[in-house]
């Protein structure tokens, strides 16, 4: 068995630790998300925490870990006698990214409950981890089918299991942590928002602090069992305040001017729906129980709004979280409670900023925009005005653009983009099992089992199924895409309104991918070349920052960019081939630098177009004089042009019935 890195000898992390914490005194609280970049022992302080949990008494041989004192009426394993149990120690069950629906909810016998009219269930990680711990590493990754999953069970409380009327359910209340490193990716507010706290992560700057975190690590690496044993005196302590603080959690007290406190905050920091509320008196009373106290405390409603807050008032993926700490202040100042209302208010929002919240195990310290205006030169082709970089401009106002869809049927990953044969949605068929039926298409096994009833001798009213006749359903729904953006930063596209015009409507289309779970990349050409700003990622807001920096000027090397992205899709094919792509080219159309340079970029275009690449082309000259190289671009990619202003509202609407017609 392996033994786990000691949660106390964590060096630094309070506010994980805290967090944690928290939850293991009140579940109720809702659980942790934990963001931050790799290697900051988000995983390592996760996988502790489970050693520290009190041991829960479970009904014997019950496969769901039922309570013996109020056991599940409905449990599948049940009826159970109250009392009689047995005590083991809490669970902390992992659920991979890339599991099955099956795995996580467990699965039926189709075949025995069809024949048989018998419920033979196995349970999954949901059952597991009643009681106990789910923990999902890389929670941002997870398939939008399985996050629905979560959501339902965290909503309920409850696992429900159906297979063409045969239902199975069952209890599933767990503590949910979720770990992630944003770059990869943000979460569905649906899910962000099921997370009671969430914290920060990064590895500390300090020299000191560093050789501790790597001094204590070769330490467990050589000997984990001496090194936990080092710490077992550490580790017993908190167990033991978990313990007295979940004993006192019922006594402490929340009174009005505290509750007050806590509406007014959420109101301050506009919060959607009730339950940011509902979290922050649930982990200000926590952090009272935590400290030892039967009074919950400003400073305790400030550390709660610091852990409860930040990932619930985002509004769009290019947020960033956190709170303004001096609002917070002001507001709880503004609507601190009177003596009348409350005899024991605390030290007030002077205070310590969750100062008796903090738990102490372990050891360790804690410019102006410029534009370039592009000059005619040979065949109608612009020059720069000079070779130098222009810095950058900032991008305007984003807006909700209509879907760029790829033609055709797919089979990539579940998302919101393009059609794709998926395990969810509406079925269009049936076919042979290949693998574990997960989906079961009952008319078509009754038409397959119907003409061999005879010879396998049926005498009763059941139909006599064998595994030949199950029939899997086929089903059409939406794919997750790579969005690879191919964005013109050279001089002729150096004018300030107009690059930000342009950036605003590639943050619109990255807002817009963000939504429909699709890869993103960004390619950026000028001056004598183009770069791979961004590498295929599920990261949209890397990707807006990449572009928010993105300085222009230079010649416009059209066919370089093209290429690259070329070279980015053939990589990129060999790591996800299921993914199609849409290339999006945000460009005015014109050439310029090397010999040929307008040829280069037609034969370049038509490299992509012979792979059967969908591309869109965003036309971005504007001016009395237009020469449609945008278009004639499109024509060789075999894709489409718009402009920036067909990208809004209603005026796109045609555009994807436009890129299948071409495709077709």
């Amino acid at each position: 068995m392996t033994i786990p890195f000691p949660f106390t000898a964590v060096v630094g992390q309070d506010d994980l630790r805290l967090a944690l914490l928290l939850n293991a005194v009140s579940p109720a609280v809702g659980g942790v998300l934990v963001r931050g970049e790799k290697g900051t022992a988000k995983s390592t302080a996760v996988r502790a925490l489970s050693a520290l949990l009190p041991e829960v008494p479970v009904v014997p041989g019950c496969r769901f870990s039922c309570d013996p004192a109020s056991p599940d009426p409905g449990c599948p394993d049940g009826p159970h006698e109250t009392g009689g149990g047995v005590e083991r120690p809490a669970r902390m069950v992992e659920l991979p990214v890339g599991a099955s629906e099956d795995r996580l909810v467990g699965a039926l016998d189709i075949e025995r409950a069809l024949s048989e009219g018998v419920k033979a269930f196995e349970p999954g990680l949901l059952a597991d981890a009643h009681r106990g711990i789910l923990y999902v590493d890389e929670v941002n990754l997870l398939h939008d089918h399985l996050v629905d999953l979560l959501l339902d069970a965290a909503a309920m409380g409850a696992s429900y299991v159906e297979r063409e009327g045969v239902s199975v359910r069952h209890a599933a209340r767990f503590l949910l942590v979720g770990t992630m490193n944003p770059e990869e990716g943000e979460l569905r507010p649906q899910l962000l928002d099921r997370f009671g706290l969430t914290v920060e992560v990064a590895a500390s700057r300090e020299p000191d602090q560093r050789v501790e975190v790597v001094r204590r690590r070769l330490a467990y690496d050589d000997d984990p069992a001496a090194f936990a044993a080092r710490w077992a005196e550490d580790e017993a302590e908190v167990r033991a305040r978990i313990v007295a603080a979940r004993e006192l959690l019922p006594s402490v007290r929340l009174g009005d001017g505290a509750l007050r406190q806590i509406a007014a905050t959420c109101a301050a920091f506009e919060v959607d729906g009730m339950r940011a509320d509902i979290v922050m008196a649930r982990t200000a009373t926590a952090l009272a129980a935590w400290a030892g106290r039967t009074d919950v405390l400003a400073e305790d409603v400030r550390q709660a709004a610091l852990l409860a807050l930040p990932h619930r008032r985002r509004r769009n993926p290019f947020d960033a979280p956190g709170l303004d700490e001096d609002k917070l202040d002001e507001t709880l100042e503004e609507f601190g409670g009177s003596e009348e209302d409350d005899p024991d208010p605390g030290p007030g929002p002077d205070g310590p900023g969750g100062g008796g919240g903090q738990p102490d195990p372990g050891e360790g310290p804690e410019g102006g925009d410029t534009g370039a205006r592009p000059e005619a030169g040979e065949g109608g082709q612009p020059q720069p005005s000079g070779g130098g970089e222009q810095s950058a401009v900032r991008a305007s106002e984003p807006f909700r653009a209509k879907v760029l869809s790829v033609p055709g049927i797919g089979e990539g990953v579940a998302g919101r983009r393009s059609r794709a044969r998926t395990e969810h949605g509406r079925t269009t068929g049936a076919r042979r099992p290949q693998g574990a039926l997960t989906k079961l298409h009952l008319a078509a096994t009754v038409l397959a089992a119907a003409p061999h009833q005879r010879a396998r001798g049926r005498s009763g009213p059941g139909l006599v199924v064998r595994r030949d006749d199950l029939r899997q359903a086929t089903r059409e729904g939406r794919e997750g895409n790579l969005v690879l953006f191919v964005v013109d930063a050279s001089g002729s596209m150096a004018a300030r309104q107009r690059m930000s015009a342009v950036k605003g409507a590639v943050l619109s289309l990255l807002l817009d991918a963000y939504q429909r779970r699709d890869k993103v990349g960004l390619v950026t050409f000028r001056g004598t070349g183009a770069d791979v700003a961004l590498p295929p990622t599920s990261s949209v807001d890397a990707a807006a920052a990449r572009l928010e920096s993105l300085p222009t000027g230079g010649r416009t090397p059209l066919a370089a960019g093209l290429l690259r992205a070329h070279d980015v899709l053939r990589v990129e094919r060999l790591r996800d081939p299921a993914r199609r792509p849409l290339v999006v080219v945000v460009t005015d159309g014109r050439a310029t630098g090397g010999p040929e340079p307008v040829a280069l970029a037609g034969r370049a275009a038509r490299l992509l177009a012979a792979d059967g690449v969908a591309s869109v082309v965003v036309d971005c000259e504007s001016g009395p004089v237009r020469l449609g190289l945008a278009g004639q671009l499109a024509g060789e990619l075999g894709g489409t042009a718009v402009t920036l202003d067909e990208l809004r509202a209603d005026s796109i609407a045609g555009l994807v019935k436009d890129v299948q017609r071409r495709a077709a």
